[in-house]
């Protein structure tokens, strides 16, 4: 049985930049991307302005790029850009945190705000043991564009990881790794909450 457990952010932490916007223009194309981004502005700016939450932002985006998509044909994409995750978009420190701890044989949690759609592929890639993401919602096997649940943000993604240590023994010693605002509630309900900051861990409790 493991004496441990690690959870990582995915986007800035095991990654340099955000999955998300990649993804929606590899799967859209450079013009209707950019279409796309130009009708949800109003709604990103108030994003940006704090006038609109983080989740009814991602939602509107997720509405005008993905809606009606099949399901099937979608989720093939989300593998396809999952396997283009390599090189100069990972975090060469964060991989070698996360390769530290399952060498260890701690059993290692990726917790984020980004799709299942590439992101429970791509866990599978790296060899995790957990995946808890947002999940798109799919309707008789087309995307509606909205999330099945709650954006995996802020204190979602403390709620995710208590639901999941409740299976666990309450002995196991918990480590988190994230890089920004949205990790700070899971960084501060762990014994070891590391953020990270222009290429250098900062223990954080």
């Amino acid at each position: 049985m493991s004496s441990a457990i690690a959870f990582f952010d995915f986007d800035g932490t095991l990654t340099k930049s955000d999955s998300l916007l990649p993804f929606l223009r590899a799967v859209r194309g450079q013009k209707r991307f950019w279409l796309d981004m130009l009708v949800v502005s109003p709604w990103l700016a108030m994003y940006v302005l704090k006038i609109l939450p983080n989740h009814k932002a991602k939602e509107r985006l997720l509405r005008q790029a993905l809606l009606g998509m099949d399901k099937a044909e979608l989720y093939a994409k989300g593998a396809a850009f999952a396997d283009t995750l390599s090189g100069g978009q990972l975090n060469a420190l964060m991989l070698e945190k996360l390769k530290c701890h399952q060498e260890a044989g701690h059993i290692t949690v990726l917790v984020s705000a980004s799709l299942d759609v590439y992101l429970e592929y791509w866990s599978e890639l790296l060899g995790f043991d957990y995946c808890l993401c947002s999940k798109l919602n799919c309707s008789d096997g087309a995307v509606s564009g909205a999330l099945e649940g709650a954006n995996c943000f802020g204190h979602e993604k403390v709620r995710r990881i208590k639901e999941l240590l409740g299976e666990k023994p309450h002995s196991m010693k918990t480590f988190a790794y994230g890089d920004s605002v949205g990790d700070m509630p899971m960084l501060e309900s762990v014994d070891e909450g590391y953020l990270y900051k222009k290429g250098r861990l900062a223990l954080i409790r």
